[in-house]
């Protein structure tokens, strides 16, 4: 079982100096202890997540502060970019990191994102794979063909060439079934979340995903990576009281997520909708949830089991989302238990 840290900030309004401390800062401390991967993801016109409109440029300030630890996408909306822009951008990250970067590609979900590419808003899901395949031969230093601003025909590389032969790639899925599949048919990572689906669910969703692997050339078993709220503490109230408000914070602030969306777009619930009491009972069972079974939240011996779970129903490594709305040096002093957790996963592995 790897761990990695996974940012993606409730509110990037709050505070005026040091936005980017823990995520610099927490980057430092995974480089330093063998944590497999620094996560940042791509979220626009939104407070929630608001402080990670570019994953590239935030990769490129971590690959800055590191000389270990991978970095990573989670994730790119690829309809939103053209695929030369995706591999010219992550080629340079991938030198600037001496190789090693990664990126997770996403389709998008919310329609206000696509105010930067409206026209692909409809097609979205089928461009993921198209995307995928076009960035992956770019990296390899193929060519393809676009159209240049006279309207004729040329075939493009990008440059510089990347450090990797190969760029490691995931697709993420917030739940659907035929992402899991289109993953694993694509020899491609899976990025996902439990926001909207429990462990049984995933656990039978891994299942699809190793399959269409498995019927893959070659022997690569796949790679599952899911992202967890965390912060750990020794007392395990204590830990709970310290971490509700900001965590129910964060729920409040995500309810569209975790409702979430039909195929067609629609939601299934509109969370403005709802009475009051309603939308508190809500947030609180979510943080139920999160707090006992669907986060490595309270102590170590706790996430420890939290983990193991995990691990039983196929998970190759766990993000850590640390940036959930605790205070800096709350998020930063966390860090030392996960790094224990981590070192148990590590000795137990042999």
């Amino acid at each position: 079982m790897d761990f990695s840290l996974f940012y993606f900030a409730n509110d990037s309004r709050l505070g005026q100096h040091d936005r980017y401390r823990v995520l610099l800062d927490g980057a430092r401390f995974a480089d330093a202890n063998d944590f497999a991967a620094v996560w940042t993801p791509e979220r626009h016109f939104h407070p929630f997540g608001g402080l990670y409109p570019n994953p590239s440029v935030t990769s490129a300030a971590v690959a800055a502060v590191t000389s270990r630890v991978a970095i990573r996408a989670g994730s790119v909306v690829a309809p939103l970019h053209h695929p030369l822009r995706i591999a010219e951008e992550w080629a340079m990250v991938d030198n600037l990191s001496n190789g090693r970067v990664g990126v997770s590609l996403a389709s998008g979900w919310h329609a206000a994102d696509f105010v930067l590419r409206p026209e692909t808003y409809a097609d979205r899901r089928a461009l993921l794979a198209e995307y995928a395949e076009q960035i992956r031969a770019l990296w390899r230093g193929e060519s393809i063909t676009a159209t240049d601003g006279v309207g004729e025909t040329r075939q493009v590389r990008v440059f510089p060439p990347p450090v990797q032969a190969e760029l490691p790639i995931w697709l993420t899925s917030g739940g659907a079934v035929e992402t899991f599949r289109t993953a694993g048919e694509l020899g491609a990572g899976l990025l996902t979340h439990l926001l909207g689906q429990d462990l049984d669910e995933l656990a039978g969703k891994i299942a699809v995903y190793r399959e269409a692997v498995a019927a893959r050339p070659g022997d690569w078993p796949g790679h599952v990576a899911l992202m967890v709220h965390t912060h750990l503490g020794d007392d395990e109230d204590e830990t709970r009281d310290l971490v509700r408000p900001a965590l129910s914070d964060y729920i409040r602030s995500s309810l569209h997520l975790i409702l979430g969306s039909r195929m067609d777009g629609k939601r299934s619930i509109d969370p403005s909708k709802l009475p009051p009491e309603e939308l508190d009972f809500l947030v609180e069972r979510s943080f139920q949830r999160y707090f006992d079974e669907g986060g490595l939240l309270g102590t170590v011996d706790k996430a420890y089991g939290v983990a193991s779970r995990l691990r039983e129903i196929g998970v190759d490594e766990v993000a850590c989302l640390i940036d959930f709305g605790l205070p800096d040096k709350t998020v930063l002093a966390g860090l030392d238990q996960l790094n224990e957790l981590r070192l148990r996963f590590a000795s137990a592995d042999g």
